[in-house]
């Protein structure tokens, strides 16, 4: 019996390591997508930061019939979700997918049906299994942003708020702060509005200088907006995606560590109690005689 219990145990520690191997493997993976992705991420916010702050001032500046600019009566929103294809990262999809979740509840609640935007597999099973409206998704960008990405999808979304189909667009993604810390955010892309906090009012005091002229920077600019939005949002979403994938492969490496070292005890265990009895019956064989 103690010889088929220390190879019942010797089998586990084998599976475990092999376990152990394919998650140590799976970080270094990880590691390496996280550091291009944060390159690029970290490059990429200063324009984006400068360009959303000029648009959102110049958009509380005066009228303008830009159709981005427009501000409705809200009938119908939009919620673009961007979660990971694949899982193993922890909490990261489901934190992004409450988010969104709160927002389309919100939003019908209010008499306001809501479309669902899912970018990544997660994101669209999860709301097509509960019966949302999941107008479009992805689920082939690899989590790794580009320009030709964001452009898709920055083109479809304009489409259907400049068509009417939806009168509010919003982001529901995960902004990365850190390896260890992803923030879920909810914020909204279109309209294009002032920033919070008074600003409005102070946009609107300053006599801005158009040149060549208010309709013709808008129509330069504005497009060029939604598509870094967009190409920014990725951005983040896929650097969390990668941060939280290697954290959660780092703490299964290091579980599995010490579950083999538990498991070698209780095997040494085993087979020293093994040993014991061998000679407490050898001992007493050799009293008999």
């Amino acid at each position: 019996m103690a010889g088929a219990g220390i190879k019942t145990i010797n089998k586990r520690i084998r599976s475990v390591r092999s376990t152990q191997q394919i998650t140590k493997a799976m970080k270094m993976v990880s590691a390496a997508k996280l550091r291009r992705a944060q390159d690029r991420l970290v490059s990429a916010r200063p324009y984006s930061r400068k360009l959303t702050e000029l648009l959102q001032r110049l958009a509380g500046a005066g009228d303008s019939g830009h159709p981005y600019l427009e501000r409705r009566v809200v009938h119908r929103r939009l919620v673009l979700v961007v979660t990971s294809d694949k899982g193993l990262c922890g909490a990261y999809n489901m934190n992004v997918i409450r988010v969104a979740q709160r927002a389309a509840d919100a939003s019908i609640a209010e008499g306001r049906p809501c479309a669902i935007y899912a970018i990544g597999r997660k994101a669209r099973d999860y709301f097509r299994k509960r019966g949302y409206d999941v107008v479009a998704s992805h689920d082939d960008f690899a989590a790794s942003a580009s320009d030709d990405k964001a452009r898709r999808v920055a083109d479809a979304v304009v489409k259907m708020f400049t068509d009417g189909d939806v009168d509010e667009v919003l982001l529901a993604y995960a902004a990365f702060i850190s390896t260890l810390t992803q923030r879920p955010v909810l914020d909204t892309l279109l309209p294009v509005a002032p920033p919070a906090g008074g600003d409005d009012a102070a946009a609107s005091a300053i006599d801005y200088i158009w040149e060549p002229g208010r309709d013709a920077l808008f129509a330069a600019l504005l497009p060029q907006y939604v598509r870094n939005r967009v190409y920014i949002t990725l951005s983040e979403a896929f650097a969390s995606e990668h941060g939280a994938r290697m954290t959660s492969m780092s703490a299964a490496t290091e579980n599995a560590g010490e579950l083999i070292e538990a498991l070698t005890l209780r095997r040494n265990r085993e087979r020293q109690a093994a040993i014991t009895q061998e000679i407490s019956e050898i001992v007493g064989g050799a009293n008999a005689l």
